[in-house]
């Protein structure tokens, strides 16, 4: 199995690296890692359209080398697909992630978006994010992280992963608790609380600089989420895919008629 790992951290990240070791001892795995050459992180879906790209081939100092790039990690992952490795993944591992990617953060989270990348292409995905040592329940960079117990479960995933119940064109979001986990579960995306404030941090010259992000977010307590399951320091593996579509949405609107907006709007004025 050809394996692409990649992350948003840089090619640098202890994550990427405790990962990266996990999946090279697996039988069977050749393993290719491209990554960003800094930390992406809340990156997105970004891409780099307007530049040419540096990359850089560095060694890691265990006799196996990876790809350095200033490209985003979606960048990363369409460098793969496109021939910069001497064939095109059969899977996609992004991470680990120093923090979590739980509910409405992934929408941010350039490992996701990596992983997303994926799917666009048809290649199956696992995005890992974990949780910092002090067990904090939002996305913050926290100090200390232990990614053994995570490289470990991730690497039995992909060992397993012809048996694992993963439908085409669907990522595995896996995000795991601080601590020696209590179990592992499925789990919907929770929904976070954001607590974001507009903060004036600098004024010169008719210039104002302003904070707008770093407030501690909360999320909503429920049963069968992400976050429950994090709380309850277990595992979280959550699959997701790209189908953005209402499809409820789409039946509603065919009872409006869009055609008519072609015409010149109706006055209401006499």
């Amino acid at each position: 199995m050809k394996v692409l790992l990649t992350n948003d951290d840089g090619i640098q990240a202890k994550g990427l690296n405790t990962m990266r070791r996990a999946l090279l001892a697996l039988p069977g795995v050749e393993l290719a890692v491209i990554a960003p050459d800094s930390n992406r992180s809340a990156s997105g879906r970004g891409i780099t359209t307007r530049a040419p790209l540096w990359v850089e081939e560095i060694a890691f100092g265990d006799g196996t080398t990876g790809f350095a790039t200033e490209g985003t990690p979606v960048d990363c992952v369409r460098f793969a697909a496109l021939g910069l490795v001497e064939s095109s993944p059969d899977l996609i591992v992004s991470g680990i992630n120093h923090g979590s990617n739980l509910g409405d953060d992934i929408t941010y989270s350039g490992t996701v978006a990596a992983a997303l990348e994926g799917i666009v292409l048809g290649i199956p995905a696992i995005a890992v994010s974990q949780q910092s040592v002090r067990g904090e329940m939002d996305f913050r960079l926290g100090d200390r992280f232990d990614f053994e117990r995570a490289a470990a479960f991730v690497a039995r995933l992909v060992e397993e992963l012809a048996d694992v119940p993963m439908p085409s064109g669907t990522l595995l979001n896996v995000n795991c608790p601080a601590g020696e986990p209590r179990g592992a579960r499925a789990s919907k995306l929770g929904k976070r609380i954001y607590r974001d404030s507009l903060h004036l941090a600098e004024e010169s010259g008719g210039r104002r600089r302003y904070r707008i992000y770093g407030e501690s977010p909360g999320y909503h307590h429920e049963e069968g989420t992400d976050f429950a399951a994090i709380a309850d320091c277990a595992i979280s593996v959550t699959p997701l895919h790209f189908d953005l579509t209402d499809t409820a949405g789409i039946d509603a609107l065919a009872g409006f008629d869009l055609g008519r907006l072609l015409e010149p709007a109706v006055s209401g004025v006499d």
